[in-house]
């Protein structure tokens, strides 16, 4: 006969085979791989964590996330703030100077601290390898783990006084309460517990899918546009540096980002401030008032210009460039035009060259539904 303690042990047994094959069985986490495509002549090296590959559902998460004014960890309408209160799908991701809040395409936090300088777009990030931000404090491989990537950038989005002011805490307990949002992290992490570091990573994976590639240049390099004739007096222009001398900041040609990613004092001051310009990352004297060059797609709606906003039309930019340059001691050597105060376009020229810019006016990313705000939350 079975004593007790046989039969106590024998269930206890069976449990704990019971809780195993439980355990077992539980499906795995699978979520579906995002198809990013790369474009007719873009790079195909993309910066891409790998602890955060682009999912499908990740990145319909990043976009509720992204558009979702509680990210400030704030539930009062007056208080609300999200990534598209200052990146504006419809001004190339940036505030814009019609922004009925910020004036003049300068931003300012819910503190009512003004940004150290004017906002970037969110565009084309994915090729991204040097660093972001003007200075390109945040860049991959940077010893401090937590300013290395797009990842890095939400957080600070977040808590920056200038910024959101919120509190990691605070936002992740906020949407771990609303309705809708744990399943989706279930879904895109595998856990419906929500981690700030897992809003960071969806957040990240949707605005690495911020592609423009599609503005009548492009349709020109697939043989699909014929550039007019000023349109293509520009290119030329663009192209050489017996013309404006833009490609080796900007790229071109076999460059379609239109930007190299990297920093350069372009000569805008002879006096330089070392506060927030390339020096400060890197300490390096010689890149004193160095700063990225950003990208020229949609350039048209990127205005206010130059990393303060100085100026706040493109003939501004295009006439610096041509009368206005100033010398200094580390100003770029890819400044061929210096000594002369820039490469002198003539009127005729100008226009020319604006007409090439205007070429890469993305209207099918400016307009695209995948990366406007979703019609409803989770929690609606």
């Amino acid at each position: 006969m079975m004593n007790k303690f046989t039969l106590i042990g024998l269930i206890l047994t069976g449990f704990w085979l019971t809780a195993c094959k439980t355990k077992d069985e539980l499906p795995p986490h699978r979520p579906t791989p995002y198809e990013l495509k790369t474009p007719f002549g873009f790079p195909t090296k993309l910066n891409i964590p790998s602890d955060n590959p682009l999912t499908e559902e990740g990145v319909s998460l990043g976009r509720f996330l992204f558009y979702d004014g509680r990210l400030s960890g704030r539930t009062h309408p007056d208080s609300l703030m999200s990534c598209s209160t200052c990146h504006i799908q419809k001004n190339n991701f940036e505030p814009g100077v019609d922004h009925p809040v910020f004036t003049g395409g300068f931003v300012h936090g819910l503190s009512g601290q003004a940004t150290t300088h004017v906002v970037l777009p969110l565009v084309n990030l994915v090729w991204n390898h040097s660093g972001y931000g003007w200075n390109g404090f945040i860049y991959p491989g940077n010893p401090r783990p937590d300013l290395q990537n797009i990842e890095d950038f939400v957080r600070i989005a977040v808590i920056a006084p200038d910024e959101m002011n919120g509190d990691t805490l605070r936002v992740k307990r906020l949407f771990q309460s609303l309705k809708g949002y744990p399943e989706l992290f279930g879904k895109a992490f595998g856990s419906e517990t929500i981690t700030f570091k897992n809003i960071e990573r969806a957040i990240a994976q949707f605005v690495r899918t911020l592609v423009s590639a599609d503005a009548p240049f492009d349709r020109y390099l697939r043989g699909q546009y014929q550039l007019s004739p000023s349109e293509l007096n520009g290119y030329v222009l663009f192209m050489t540096e017996e013309g404006a001398d833009c490609f080796h900041c900007h790229g071109g040609g076999g460059n379609p980002l239109f930007t190299t990613h990297l920093f350069y004092n372009n000569g805008k001051d002879s006096l330089l401030s070392p506060q927030h310009d390339r020096f400060s990352v890197t300490g390096d004297p010689m890149q004193r008032g160095a700063y990225k060059a950003p990208g020229l797609r949609n350039v048209s709606l990127s205005g206010p210009y130059m990393h303060d906003g100085r100026f706040a039309t493109l003939d501004e930019v295009i006439d610096f460039y041509s009368h206005h340059v100033v010398s200094s001691e580390t100003i770029d050597p890819l400044m061929h035009h210096v000594l002369q105060g820039g490469v002198q376009l003539t009127p005729g020229q100008k226009a020319d060259l604006k007409a090439f810019l205007l070429c890469l006016h993305d209207t099918v990313f400016l307009n695209n539904p995948a990366h406007s705000r979703p019609e409803k939350f989770p929690d609606e």
